[in-house]
């Protein structure tokens, strides 16, 4: 099992130089295609509240203003892409419709990577992040300082459809891994599962796997973040939104927990 395209949304902001270096390290093991995916505004999206004609001076400038900062986004983004240095990159500008095209590129991608900010909720590709995690279901990579490749990945695991999947998905990082690590809290969950199923799983596919158990009941995030950090963990592998997303967004969540923390890097699949 390996990746082919691993992709990075851009913005034509600041944060762009970060994603493109993150997703450059995340590719350049697997000889993978980067993808670098300048994402603007839609004028599509602007339309709406310009009514039909939208004549007006105040429209047409407000129009022309946003031309020019897609503009000036789409030559900022070329020269983050271009600064990655990594041979095997590709620069994609979306078009209106801009969300049509953003799923399209991520559904022939193998891992979506993003930095803190879109993952947090916050600056122009906050809801790039929630339509990539949430609605096209793709496995997405949060990068943080100290990420790294073949290092100490831990995988948060419950049995769960969610949590399933990212561990099956990541697999191609953690054959990587110097260490792998799957950590379980069964007191935290209201599920009947074996940690060992996952390990068996893994070792089918040549992944050596220690098994962890928490013995934590109640919030099982913190739990999972602390054994995440003795072990030293590079990347940490888990489900996301694994309740429904109104309640994760009223209560918080283990998804928001490890979305908030500080480190490692989130691999991470709806």
């Amino acid at each position: 099992m390996s990746w082919a395209r691993i992709m990075a949304p851009l913005s034509g902001g600041q944060g762009d130089a970060a994603a493109v270096t993150a997703a450059a390290m995340i590719a350049e093991p697997f000889g993978a295609e980067l993808a670098c995916v300048y994402t603007p505004a839609d004028v599509a999206d602007v339309m709406p509240w310009m009514g039909e004609g939208f004549l007006g001076g105040v429209q047409t400038t407000a129009l022309e203003s946003l031309k020019e900062a897609t503009a000036a986004g789409e030559a900022n983004a070329r020269k983050a892409a271009a600064g990655s240095g990594y041979a095997k990159t590709q620069f994609v500008a979306l078009q209106t419709p801009v969300w049509a095209g953003l799923s399209a590129e991520s559904r022939l991608s193998d891992v979506v990577v993003f930095t803190n900010d879109p993952a947090r909720g916050r600056g122009p590709l906050a809801e790039a992040f929630q339509q990539m995690v949430a609605d096209e279901q793709r496995p997405v990579l949060v990068a943080r300082e100290g990420l790294k490749v073949g290092g100490v990945a831990v995988v948060a695991w419950d049995g769960g459809k969610e949590a399933s999947r990212a561990a099956r998905l990541a697999t191609p990082l953690l054959e990587k891994a110097s260490r792998v690590v799957i950590v379980a809290a069964p007191k935290a969950s209201s599920r009947t599962f074996d940690p060992a199923r996952l390990q068996s799983y893994y070792a089918a596919r040549g992944v050596k796997a220690e098994v962890q158990l928490l013995s934590d009941g109640g919030d099982a995030a913190p739990a999972i973040l602390h054994a995440t950090a003795a072990a030293g963990a590079d990347i940490l592998v888990a489900g996301a939104f694994g309740h429904p997303r109104l309640q994760e967004f009223i209560f918080g969540g283990t998804t928001r927990t490890l979305l908030n923390s500080d480190s490692p890097s989130l691999f991470l699949s709806h």
